[in-house]
C-alpha cells in the first residue's frame, strides 16, 4: 500500500459546516443533504449552501431512515416522524406507552415500519398499524426487496414476517443478540450485525447459516455495492467485502479486504457504496474518509484525517456529490466527483 500521502486527492472540493452536535447519519432526500443530530434536530444543506436546521424530536434521535424523498426519524419523545427536504414534518405514529422508538424502516409502496420494546409494527400509506409481539426486544428491522417481508432482529436469531399474510411468522435461530438487519439485493440472503464482532446469515432457501468474522470490533455499518454481489463492512481495520455472487453467498469464502487502516489502532467506522458504479465511501475512526474502487483498490483522499471519528457518509442518487459527518459535528459535501 502506498503512503497515504501519495495518493490522489479531492480533499479541496468539499464544502464543510459545524453542526454544533454529533452526526449519526446522512442523507440526500432529493438534491438537499439532510444530517441527523444526536439530539431533537435534522440539520438540511441545499445545493447552494443555505441551512435550515429542524427541531423533529423532544430529546434524542435514536433511529433513523431515507427513501431518497424524506427523512423518517424514532425517537426518545416516543414519536415517529417524518421530514421532506424542505422541512416540513408530519407526526407518523406516537407509542401510547410513550417507549422509545429504537428502529425505523421504509418499505415498498412508501409502507414504514418501527419498533418500540419487544413490538414491531407496520403501517402502509393508509391503513392502521399492524403489530407483532416478539420474545426480546427488538434489534433490528429491515424490509425485503420485493414484497411486504419485514425481518426483525433480535435475541437468538430473527424473525420474518409478512403482515399482510395469515401464515405465522418464520423464526430463523442462531443464539446470541442480534442488533441490525439487511436483506441482500436479491431478497436470497439475510445478514444480521451482533452484539459480538461478527456477522450471521441465513440463505432463505433453505435456512443454511453463514457465520462472518475476523472484526476488530461490532460491525455498525453494512452496505451492498450496486450491484449487489458484495456486502461492504465496518469494525476492522480494511474495508470488509463479503461476496455474494454465487448461490451459496460467502460460505466457505474468504472476504475482500481493501483499504486498510495504517495506525495500528485505526478501524473503519462506516461505509456507504457509490449508488451506481464500484467505489465505495470509507470512513475511519481518525476522521480520515477515502474513495476506493473495488475493481483494483485504488484510493482516493477525500477527507483528511481530523478530531474524532466519521461517523456518517452517504451519496446522492446519482453519485457526484459525497457527504460526511464526525462525533464532534463536522459537516462536509464533496462536489463535483463524477
Amino acid at each position: 500500500m502506498r503512503a497515504r500521502g501519495d495518493i490522489a486527492s479531492v480533499a479541496d472540493r468539499a464544502r464543510t459546516i459545524a453542526a454544533g452536535a454529533a452526526v449519526t447519519k446522512v442523507y440526500f432526500p432529493g438534491s438537499t443533504a439532510a444530517f441527523v443530530l444526536g439530539e431533537e434536530a435534522l440539520l438540511f444543506i441545499a445545493e447552494d449552501g443555505a441551512q435550515t436546521r429542524v427541531q423533529v424530536h423532544g430529546g434524542a434521535i435514536l433511529s433513523c431512515v431515507s427513501d431518497g424523498v424524506r427523512v423518517l426519524t424514532g425517537g426518545d419523545d416516543g414519536k415517529v416522524m417524518t421530514t421532506a427536504a424542505d422541512g416540513t414534518t408530519a407526526l407518523i405514529a406516537a407509542d401510547a406507552r410513550n417507549r422509545w422508538i429504537d428502529h425505523v424502516a421504509i418499505g415498498p409502496e412508501g409502507t414504514i415500519a418501527w419498533s418500540a420494546g419487544k413490538q414491531a409494527f407496520v403501517q402502509s400509506r393508509e391503513g392502521a398499524a399492524r403489530l407483532l409481539d416478539i420474545a426480546s426486544t427488538v434489534g433490528g428491522i429491515a424490509f425485503a426487496p420485493k414484497g411486504l417481508r419485514l425481518a426483525i432482529a433480535h435475541y437468538n436469531g430473527a424473525t420474518l414476517w409478512f403482515p399482510n399474510a395469515t401464515a405465522e411468522p418464520e423464526h430463523l435461530v442462531w443464539k446470541g443478540s442480534h442488533l441490525g438487519a439487511t436483506f441482500s439485493r436479491d431478497g436470497r440472503f439475510l445478514v444480521t450485525a451482533m452484539q459480538e464482532a461478527v456477522l450471521h446469515g441465513w440463505r432463505l432457501a433453505d435456512g443454511q447459516d453463514m457465520r462472518m468474522q475476523g472484526y476488530a470490533a461490532r460491525v455498525r455499518s453494512l452496505e451492498w455495492t450496486a450491484d449487489g454481489k458484495w456486502l461492504a463492512t465496518s469494525g476492522a481495520r480494511p474495508v470488509v467485502l463479503w461476496p455474494f455472487q454465487g448461490k451459496s453467498g460467502p460460505m466457505g469464502k474468504a472476504p475482500r479486504m481493501l483499504a486498510e487502516a495504517t495506525d495500528e489502532e485505526g478501524r473503519v467506522e462506516v461505509v456507504a457504496c457509490h449508488p451506481r458504479h464500484p467505489i465505495l465511501a470509507a470512513g475511519y475512526v481518525d476522521g480520515l474518509v477515502l474513495l476506493v474502487r473495488l475493481e483494483d483498490g485504488a484510493e482516493i483522499l477525500a477527507k483528511k484525517p481530523g478530531a474524532s471519528a466519521v461517523t456518517a457518509l452517504a451519496w446522492n442518487a446519482d453519485g457526484d456529490r459525497l457527504a460526511f459527518g464526525t462525533e464532534d459535528g463536522e459537516c462536509g459535501i464533496l462536489q463535483n466527483l463524477e
